[in-house]
């Protein structure tokens, strides 16, 4: 098995067929077609199966895609190690935040990194860890910063608490419990969840059953910040986010924050990578300022 069989079945996957794979790579189509066929005769499956418009992945191929994505993350990230090691400062760092950690660290992490490694290519995707597990698993991405689901987390990986969070409360500006002093006067609203957990109705029951009150009616579910700021904005749904929120400035030009007196723990912020293999030096460093960042917003966040 060759290592350009590898890339040539990838590109063709991602892509849909063999003349858009060939046109990103730079090669000939006949060539893609000879090192896939040449894959599929040495593994004794087909990998492939031709449509009239395209292709798409066999059974067989789908199986095989998976490993083949694991083993091409592993030799890149192989061969920026090395180069890093002897000095270098180009590779890739791949990493998924949730949306507070965007907000509340990001901005302080993005420079020194940048500055320290000039050359690399950060690919940065938004998510929580759900989203971030299969690619953490097969090695597409280093580390995922931000909440973590109710249940235990696998010995697969390591995390690393951050900091402890807590929530507030906001609604669009001008609305009738922009006033409320408690979380008691908004037993009766509607609200927004954000779905930290995997269980999404334990987002926010929890919370009111801790102080007697009845579970709150969730009206909409929010897989998005854009979702959740548009539909907070525009209608009078009530929704609670990691505090972090107070200070970004897109949520203070469209909500409003309502000052309950009740505290309302949100979950930690970790910071998780895989068990089994180090990171490289450059997200390694990203880690760092991560941590960096993480320490200073404990010191300056102020509600």
């Amino acid at each position: 098995m060759k290592l350009n069989q590898v890339r040539d079945l990838i590109a063709v996957a991602e892509r849909g067929s063999l003349r858009a794979a060939a046109r990103y790579l730079g090669v000939a189509q006949p060539a893609i077609t000879r090192s896939i066929r040449e894959l599929e005769k040495e593994l004794d499956v087909t990998l492939l199966e031709r449509l009239p418009k395209g292709v798409v992945l066999s059974p067989m191929g789908e199986i095989f895609l998976q490993r083949a994505k694991a083993a091409q993350s592993e030799l890149e990230r192989a061969r920026d190690e090395l180069q890093q090691y002897k000095g270098g400062l180009e590779g890739k760092v791949s990493v998924c935040l949730s949306t507070a950690s965007h907000i509340a660290l990001l901005h302080n992490t993005l420079e020194p990194f940048r500055l320290r490694y000039k050359d690399a290519q950060l690919d940065i995707t938004e998510g929580l860890f759900a989203k971030a597990e299969a690619g953490l698993k097969n090695g597409t991405l280093d580390i995922y910063v931000g909440p973590l689901a109710e249940d235990k987390i696998s010995s697969e990986f390591i995390a690393e608490k951050l900091i402890d969070n807590e929530r507030v409360v906001f609604c669009r500006k001008g609305h009738e419990l922009a006033d409320a002093t408690s979380l008691s006067e908004l037993c009766d609203a509607d609200w927004i969840s954000t779905a930290v957990t995997v269980r999404s109705d334990a987002e926010l029951s929890p919370l009111f059953e801790k102080y007697g009150l009845p579970a709150p009616r969730i009206a909409l579910y929010a897989h998005s910040a854009l979702t959740m700021m548009t539909a907070a904005a525009g209608s009078d749904l009530l929704t609670m986010l990691p505090k972090q929120w107070v200070q970004f400035a897109w949520a203070q030009s469209l909500l409003h924050r309502i000052k309950v007196k009740e505290f309302l723990p949100a979950p930690a912020m970790y910071m998780v990578r895989r068990a089994s293999l180090p990171l490289t030096p450059a997200a390694e460093y990203f880690s760092d300022m991560i941590r960096r960042a993480s320490v200073d917003l404990e010191r300056t966040m102020e509600l």
